[in-house]
């Protein structure tokens, strides 16, 4: 987001020693002040120092909001997984952290009542044919009016009773995950099998072998980290600045000399009554890297609002004194030394490596600065 365009000047082979010391009579190390805001270094000085030219360059600022939260997964990719039915849980080995794929056996519930409805539905299945049978013969003799009305209707609601019965059971058998068709006197059980209802790792497991487990109770939950997301807070102050697309610079706890990428894909649109902050749904910019962050993991981001290319100069390059900023601009060379002028320069914005300078045009074209170094000369 920087585009730094330094000019370095070099001079390897210039060196000068004792005449050029003697002439002004002041050791190489120090700079010689010949008037005020005047300074000068010998080429020796200058290359000892590590000292370095630059120009103007064109740099990128932000206007950034700061903004913290989490890694969070979407409502989707998370699952308390309990039963429909009540039973004492008979095996259960899964451990806090497991990978389970999508329709793994978790646990096994056990209950008398199972084999009740399985008995119920086979009865149900059975009485079928004979009712269907009856109904059909009863339709014909009442259309020849070989039978009475109402012996018809009986059989007619029969049939329908039953099966609307055999209908229901066969619902509760596949919520049972028992296969209504493929269920007969031979395989009828007492115990049921809990599946995963999606792909993820176990984050919590609240059953134990022997547990009464009562309809809806939790027993295991779930989360799938596939498409992890961050879920940060602004303040209601900051609401008009952001907007979708912009993009988000964040950093975790656990390693804050590393910078992500991420980008605002929605803003709730309530305010939290509390805090006075406003949601933030961000997407990450590389999804192949969401395997490095947990949900929950706490979030330091900045959300770059506005973005604008200024002139600038490196950071290095102005000094701070009382409050007021100045540089040193190069206003003659020769083989063995440089002339700098100290300048008073007006800032506004900056980021990591940059300033803006507004008063640039005060300057000449193609002027040069000293951007490494200043500091020591300036406050010598």
């Amino acid at each position: 987001m920087k585009n730094h365009a330094l000019v370095y000047i070099t001079f390897a082979s210039i060196l000068f020693f004792g005449s050029c010391s003697s002439q002004s009579d002041i050791p190489e190390e120090e700079a010689e002040p010949l008037q005020e805001g005047t300074y000068v270094l010998t080429a020796n000085q200058f290359k000892s120092s590590n000292m370095e030219l630059g120009i103007f360059e064109m740099a990128s600022f932000h206007q950034v909001v700061k903004a913290i939260g989490k890694f969070d997964v979407p409502p989707e990719n998370n699952a308390a997984v309990s039963s429909y039915f009540s039973g004492t849980i008979k095996d259960i080995r899964l451990l806090p952290g497991e990978k389970v794929k999508k329709g793994q056996k978790l646990f096994t519930l056990e209950n008398p009542d199972f084999v009740q409805i399985q008995q119920d539905y086979l009865e149900a299945k059975g009485q079928l044919t004979y009712l269907k049978s009856d109904y059909e013969r009863q339709k014909n003799l009442a259309q020849d009016n070989v039978t009475s009305q109402k012996n018809y209707l009986k059989a007619e609601s029969d049939y329908i009773v039953t099966n609307v019965k055999a209908e229901s059971l066969a619902k509760k058998l596949q919520l049972m995950n028992i296969d209504p068709n493929s269920l007969s006197l031979e395989n009828i059980r007492s115990t049921i099998q809990i599946n995963s209802p999606i792909e993820g790792y176990v984050t919590q497991v609240h059953a134990m072998r022997g547990k009464f487990l009562n309809p809806s109770e939790t027993a295991i939950s779930i989360v799938d980290t596939d498409h992890m997301h961050l879920e940060l807070n602004v303040f209601e102050k900051d609401l008009s600045k952001i907007q979708k697309g912009q993009p988000i610079v964040f950093k975790i706890q656990e390693d804050d000399s590393k910078e992500y990428e991420a980008f605002v894909y929605l803003v709730n649109k309530v305010v939290d009554p509390e805090n006075r902050t406003i949601g933030i749904h961000g997407h990450l910019s590389d999804e192949k890297i969401t395997e490095r962050f947990n949900p929950g993991m706490y979030v330091e981001a900045e959300i770059y609002a506005t973005t604008a290319t200024k002139i600038s100069l490196p950071q290095d390059a102005l000094v701070d004194i009382d409050g007021e900023f100045y540089v040193l601009v190069l206003k003659h060379f020769s083989k063995n030394e440089y002339t700098f002028m100290k300048r008073k320069v007006k800032t506004r914005l900056s980021n990591e490596g940059n300033v803006e300078i507004l008063n640039h045009q005060e300057f000449s074209e193609g002027a040069q600065f000293l951007v490494k170094g200043a500091f020591n000369i300036i406050t010598d």
